[in-house]
C-alpha cells in the first residue's frame, strides 16, 4: 500500500511541475490544483484527470466544411473602418466604440442591427414564443442547448421538431453530452426517423467516463429560417418553466431577436455544429443567411469565448462595460466566483460613486459554489456594493446592465468556469431602450429579494464563515 501511495505522490509532484510551468493556467487556478493534489493525493490525481486537464484543439473536429466569406469580409471591413476612424454605425453611442472594436478584433463578432429585441424573464413565455416560431418555420431550424432533459418539456420540443422534420424542414439539434447525460439512447429515434439530425458535443469515450468534464458547450441558441434568433440562459427541461418543486419559480433571461444580427447566431451554430457533427458537416448556403436591407435598429454583438482561445473574451467585455459605468451597474448571476480583475473593477466602480448592485440566488443548487459566492459577496460589501439575495425561486439569469444604456445577457456566469473553461455565448447590446427594460426587470426582482448586509455576515456561525472561506480558496477550480 505504501508503494502505491509513493507512486501517486510522485505522479502528483510531476503533475504539479507541469501545471506550474507548462499548462496555460492562471496563478490562482494552478495553486488551487496543487493544493488539491497535495492534500488529497490519490483522489486529487483522479479529480485532475477528470476536471483539470486543458482542452487540446485536436480534441475537436476542425470545421473545414464551413466557410462564410461574406460574414468574415463583413467583420474585417468593419474592423478596418474602426481602426481608420471612418466607422459610423447608426444608433451607436461613441462611448461604446472601444468595446465594439475589441470584440470585433478578438472574436467573430461584427456589430450588427437587431430590428427587434424581445426580453423574456419567464420560461413559459420564452418557450411559447419559441414553439410558435418553430411551427411557422419553412426552411430550417437550428437549436443548441447545454441541457436537454427527457421530461415533459423536452419531449414536447422533440415531438414538435420531429413533426417539422417530417414536413421537410431541415432540423438540427446540438446538445452537450455532459449537460444532457440523462437522455436515454432511444430519445432521438423518432426525430432521426423523420429526417432530423442531432449531435453531441465532446461525447464520453466510454458509457460513463468522460475525461473532458471541465470543458463543456454551455451555449444556448436557436435560429429559425435565418431570420429569428434566440439566446440567453434557459435550457430545455421542466425546471426552466417552474415545474420542479425543489427550485420553484425559475428566474432566467433570454432574448428573441430579428434582423441581420441573427446571422451572427447562425454563424456560431455552424461552427459549433461542424466541431461536433463529423458525419453531417454543414456548408455555407445563401438560404441560411437571408439578405436584409435593414439600416436601423438596436446595435449588438454576439461574443463567443471558450477554452481554446488565448483571451477570456466575454470576461473582457464585462470588464469594459464595468469600467464605462458612471451611474449604475446591475449584475445578476447564479454563481459569483470572479477573478481578481472583476472584483477590482466592481470595487473601484463602487468606491468611485457608481451604484453597484449584485443579485445572487437565495436557493443553492450547488452548496459549495454558493458558499464561495457568499464569501465574494461579503468582501464586496466592505467597499459599498449592495448585495441582494433573490427569494422568489431560483435565480439563473446572467445579466449585466450599465447606466441603463447597454447590457449583456447570455450563457456566461460571473465565474472562472465561464471565463476560461466552458464554451459560452453572450449578446452585448448597446441600446438604451432595451437596456432600460433590463434595468427595470432588475428593480422588479429586487422587490422579491432580501438585502444582505455586513451585519448579516457578522451574525453567522464561525463554521459557516469557515466554509465560505474554504470554498473561496478553491473557487478557481469549481
Amino acid at each position: 500500500m505504501s508503494t502505491i501511495s509513493n507512486i501517486f505522490i510522485f505522479i502528483n509532484l510531476v503533475l504539479a511541475f507541469f501545471i506550474l510551468f507548462f499548462e496555460r493556467k492562471t496563478a490562482s487556478s494552478a495553486w488551487a490544483w496543487i493544493l488539491v493534489l497535495f492534500f488529497i493525493p490519490i483522489l486529487g490525481f483522479v479529480l485532475y484527470w477528470l476536471f483539470g486537464k486543458p482542452l487540446r484543439r485536436s480534441r475537436l473536429n476542425r470545421p473545414i466544411a464551413y466557410e462564410n466569406r461574406d460574414f468574415m469580409d463583413w467583420k474585417d471591413r468593419q474592423l478596418s473602418e474602426m481602426k481608420s476612424g471612418s466607422f459610423q454605425p447608426p444608433a451607436l453611442e461613441e462611448k461604446w466604440m472601444d468595446i465594439v472594436q475589441m470584440n470585433a478584433a478578438r472574436t467573430d463578432a461584427p456589430l450588427s442591427m437587431a430590428s427587434d429585441i424581445q426580453i423574456f424573464n419567464d420560461g413559459k413565455r420564452k418557450f411559447n414564443a419559441l414553439f410558435a416560431d418553430i411551427r411557422a418555420a419553412e426552411k430550417h431550424i437550428h437549436l443548441q442547448y447545454f441541457i436537454l432533459n427527457d421530461d415533459a418539456l423536452g419531449r414536447e420540443l422533440m415531438s414538435l421538431l420531429t413533426e417539422k422534420a417530417d414536413q421537410g424542414v431541415k432540423v438540427l439539434f446540438l446538445y452537450d453530452d455532459l449537460g444532457s447525460s440523462s437522455l436515454p439512447k432511444h430519445f432521438f429515434d423518432a426525430f432521426h426517423g423523420a429526417g432530423g439530425k442531432s449531435a453531441a458535443f465532446l461525447p464520453a469515450m466510454l458509457t460513463s467516463i468522460n475525461p473532458r468534464l471541465n470543458h463543456r458547450n454551455h451555449r444556448k441558441l436557436a435560429v429559425i429560417d435565418g431570420r429569428i434568433g434566440y439566446t440567453g440562459g434557459f435550457n430545455v427541461g421542466d425546471e426552466y418553466i417552474g415545474k420542479k418543486e425543489e427550485f420553484g419559480y425559475w428566474r432566467d433571461t433570454h432574448l428573441r431577436i430579428t434582423g441581420e444580427a441573427v446571422h451572427s447566431l447562425q454563424n456560431r451554430f455552424f461552427i459549433d455544429w461542424n466541431q461536433a457533427a463529423e458525419k453531417y458537416p454543414m456548408k455555407y448556403a445563401e438560404t441560411y443567411f437571408p439578405k436584409t436591407e435593414q439600416r436601423s435598429g438596436a446595435p449588438l454583438q454576439m461574443v463567443a469565448s471558450g477554452p481554446l482561445e488565448t483571451h477570456e473574451d466575454i470576461k473582457n467585455g464585462y470588464l469594459k462595460m464595468i469600467h464605462h459605468a458612471r451611474e449604475s451597474i446591475y449584475l445578476q448571476t447564479p454563481y459569483f466566483l470572479p477573478d481578481k480583475s472583476i472584483m477590482d473593477a466592481l470595487r473601484t466602480a463602487a468606491l468611485g460613486g457608481v451604484d453597484v448592485q449584485l443579485m445572487i440566488p437565495h436557493l443553492a443548487d450547488h452548496l459549495f459554489v454558493h458558499s464561495a459566492t457568499l464569501s465574494f459577496a461579503r468582501e464586496l460589501l466592505e467597499d459599498g456594493v449592495k448585495v441582494y439575495s433573490y427569494k422568489n425561486g431560483f435565480l439563473h439569469a446572467k445579466t449585466l446592465v450599465v447606466d441603463g444604456q447597454a447590457f449583456s445577457v447570455g450563457s456566461a456566469n460571473m465565474d472562472v468556469r465561464s471565463f476560461a473553461l466552458n464554451f459560452e455565448l453572450n449578446a452585448f447590446v448597446y441600446d438604451a431602450q432595451s437596456a432600460q427594460e433590463m434595468a427595470g426587470l432588475f428593480l422588479q426582482d429586487r422587490k422579491l429579494s432580501a438585502e444582505l448586509t455586513e451585519e448579516d455576515f457578522r451574525k453567522q456561525h464561525w463554521f459557516e464563515k469557515a466554509k465560505q472561506d474554504i470554498a473561496k480558496l478553491v473557487s478557481p477550480i469549481l
